[in-house]
């Protein structure tokens, strides 16, 4: 491929998953680099991270939107992929992605496929349906194509999106991934979405690891989603 790929994880709790995820994503032989956004993470995740070839920085705007921005605009390769450091994404899937970069600016992932969600992972129908319901409510809203999964957050970008996004997005919170989409679709930038494997986690998600939280936090996505749809852009 003719494309240098940077990967680019943010992390906040998951010292122990980050090294590994690190390793396996250099040992795919496509990444040219591994970016790690430091995003306050808990004690000994820096440590872990110098073990290895990647590169870090870091950020001290808590939120998982703040990661991402920074993510993005410290990144140099001509196609970016922004994956979790927990274990649930197999780092072998970016194979997937890139395959369909030549056709589209933004590649998504998608975990709601039953076949490719392993034992143990945290999503189970309340997840699972949640995470389409939303995803089904934005494809009719807007008239897209197809998208079956609000919340995942393996996707690839083309270097001029990437650096669009690190400009234009607002949200600092865990409902930046809805934001970029957001963005895409009233930009009129190409995606699509494809199916990808979704591991159990290692150690408990600050976010998805309560239902309750996770919850509100699909309320967010849905008042994030009508803002546009009808013409309000969330606040810096």
């Amino acid at each position: 491929m003719d494309k240098t790929v940077s990967v680019v994880l943010m992390t906040y709790a998951e010292r122990d998953s980050i090294r590994e995820v690190i390793e396996n994503f250099e040992a795919t032989g496509v990444v040219d680099e591994v970016l790690v956004v430091n995003n306050n993470a808990q004690e000994g995740t820096r440590e872990e991270v110098e073990k290895t070839e990647a590169r870090q920085v870091f950020e001290t705007s808590q939120g998982y939107g703040h990661a991402i921005r920074r993510g993005l605009r410290e990144s140099t390769g001509d196609l970016v992929v922004l994956a979790e450091p927990d274990g649930t994404f197999l780092p072998s899937d970016i194979i997937k992605l890139l395959a369909f970069s030549d056709e589209c600016e933004i590649v998504l992932g998608t975990r709601t496929t039953r076949e490719m969600i392993w034992e143990g992972a945290n999503m189970d129908w309340f997840l699972r349906w949640g995470n389409w319901a939303v995803a089904k409510f934005v494809e009719v809203s807007f008239n897209t194509s197809h998208l079956s999964d609000i919340g995942c957050t393996y996707r690839l970008l083309s270097r001029e999106v990437a650096d669009r996004f690190a400009d234009e997005m607002k949200v600092g919170g865990s409902h930046a991934g809805p934001e970029m989409l957001m963005l895409t679709i009233r930009s009129g930038i190409s995606f699509v979405e494809v199916p990808v494997n979704y591991l159990p986690r290692v150690g408990t998600s600050s976010v998805t690891g309560n239902r309750m939280t996770a919850f509100f936090l699909g309320l967010t996505m849905i008042r994030l989603i009508l803002g546009y749809r009808f013409g309000r852009r969330p606040r810096t």
